[in-house]
């Protein structure tokens, strides 16, 4: 069983940047891939990006590309979200999650999953 903690969330002003965290406990995580997703005030839950359990590749979705980006330390049971260049509309709860099986941008494909961190960004 994988535990899950999200940090770094907070308010930024449009323009500002965020790094958020995602602290895994409980197995083994280089055994996993990750991938970060969000949910928006009256909108569900929306794949953001994602990490092979190598780190070795990444996926985006087209709204954060080249503004976000994904990363882990295995050493330290770590993955990251960088968030640059932040816009209202990235204004959700951030979640990360778990999953065995190869990088996805499925929800279904995650087992474990965090309890989220808020992200506010004021224009």
């Amino acid at each position: 069983q994988v535990q899950l903690v999200e940090s770094g969330g907070g308010l930024v002003q449009a323009g500002g940047s965020l790094r958020l965290s995602c602290a895994a406990s409980g197995g083994t995580f280089s055994n996993y891939a990750m991938g970060w997703f969000r949910r928006a005030p009256g909108k569900e839950r929306e794949f953001v990006a994602t990490i092979t359990w190598s780190g070795s590749s990444t996926s985006y979705a087209s709204s954060v590309k080249g503004r976000f980006t994904i990363s882990r330390d295995n050493a330290k049971n770590t993955v990251y979200l960088q968030m640059n260049s932040l816009k209202p509309e990235d204004t959700a709860v951030y979640y990360c999650a778990a999953s065995r099986y190869s990088s996805s941008t499925y929800q279904n494909s995650y087992a474990y999953w965090g309890q989220g961190t808020q992200v506010t960004v004021s224009s």
